[in-house]
């Protein structure tokens, strides 16, 4: 890390990850840990099934789209700032939901809830990106942050129903309040600002990023990995539980393990990436997934079960980390003077071509077996191989 940068973040590695990780966590765990009660809302709330899944997609819509204004925004007036609202919008919103009795109340302060995640998700990469671009420690942190919006869908719900079940469903927006308030006050306390000087260009940072081939074929790498962890997340429980028969508590432990698979691998990002670089390990992560969905094909024929399902996603899990841990500095490597607009574009566009293709694969092939996955994870990354071919020529 040079001086320069050393002067702005005082924090070690350690220290950074104690500070910046909350915010990623808590940004995905407000969606998953709700999920176990959503069932009950309607009655509780005395409102119909259709607002309250109205609550969902709003959540995700807003914490996609947010990001467009709160990039510019952080490039702007500074990530400190950004993240600080942020943080004090989800606290807010949190305990507001507990506090609610209505559905359309509800439903606003669930918009607000995803305002104020959208917010602080920008401030953190974007600080990420200002710190440690290019360096084994952002490969770190991007491969880490990827592993725990891995590892939220598979334990969040459990904690969500372990909450409910003892104190209530509106404890579970007071713990969502609480550990926001937490990770404000330690933000408030430690978090430094990061934003570079800013600089005059001749085209808007939009339509500069944009036409940027580097951008999108890293882009579409990430897409490519964040949108086959989606696919398998969408189609394990039919797979795994309506046909091989696993219990919920056995899917959510075989599911734990690919999480933990990417965690581990997460540690080992700066050896990779010192040894083969950003774009060597970036095109390694691609041809490890497209190897282990193809590994998975040559088992789809099997009857479905840990052996057939989950170990080769155990080799997808690794690529996926390869490739999560570089992208995001191949991408913004050219817009260090614009990096939260850059940081919101990057993620808007991997939640567009998630959302979308993932989708359709789930939807136009059987979701009870492996095949959305495996076309899915040949696919996108070879893609992505093929523009990054193209990019060094």
């Amino acid at each position: 890390m040079s001086d320069r940068k050393a002067l702005r973040w005082a924090h070690s590695l350690p220290g950074a990850i104690v500070l910046m990780a909350p915010f990623d966590l808590l940004a995905s765990l407000a969606m998953d840990i709700y999920l176990p009660v959503v069932s009950a809302m309607p009655q509780a709330l005395g409102t119909s099934p259709a607002l309250i899944q109205l609550t969902l997609s709003l959540y995700m819509l807003v914490l996609g789209l947010g990001q467009l204004i709160f990039g510019p925004l952080s490039d702007r007036i500074g990530r400190r700032p950004v993240l600080l609202m942020g943080a004090l919008l989800f606290t807010l919103a949190s305990f507001a939901l507990a506090a609610c009795s209505g559905g359309a109340a509800f439903l606003a302060w669930r918009g607000v809830q995803a305002v104020g995640a959208s917010a602080a998700l920008v401030a953190t990469f974007a600080t990420v990106r200002d710190v440690y671009a290019d360096t084994a420690e952002g490969a770190t942190l991007y491969g880490l942050f990827a592993s725990m919006l891995a590892f939220v869908p598979a334990l969040g719900p459990i904690l969500g129903a372990l909450i409910a079940y003892t104190l209530g469903w509106r404890a579970i927006f007071i713990a969502l309040g609480v550990l926001g308030l937490l990770a404000g006050v330690r933000a408030w306390r430690g978090w430094q600002e990061t934003r570079p000087p800013q600089h005059v260009h001749a085209s808007p940072a939009f339509a500069r990023i944009l036409g940027n081939a580097g951008f999108w074929v890293h882009a579409l790498g990430f897409s490519a990995a964040m949108g086959t962890f989606f696919v398998f997340f969408s189609i394990a429980p039919r797979v795994l539980m309506g046909r091989a028969g696993y219990s919920a508590m056995g899917f959510s432990l075989a599911f734990a393990t690919v999480a933990l698979v990417m965690i581990v691998t997460s540690r080992f990002a700066a050896r990779f990436i010192g040894r083969w670089g950003i774009g060597g390990s970036f095109q390694r992560g691609l041809m490890v997934m497209i190897g282990g969905a193809l590994v998975m094909a040559m088992t789809a024929m099997l009857p479905p079960s840990f052996a057939s399902v989950v170990l080769p996603m155990w080799l997808v899990a690794i690529g996926i980390v390869m490739v999560a841990a570089v992208a995001a500095n191949g991408a913004l490597r050219d817009f260090a003077d614009a990096s939260g607009t850059a940081v919101a574009l990057y993620y808007a566009v991997q939640s567009l071509i998630v959302a979308t293709l993932g989708t359709l694969a789930t939807l136009l092939l059987p979701g009870d077996t492996v095949w959305p996955l495996v076309a899915f994870g040949l696919l996108l990354p070879s893609l992505s191989l093929g523009g990054l071919v193209m990019l060094r020529r």
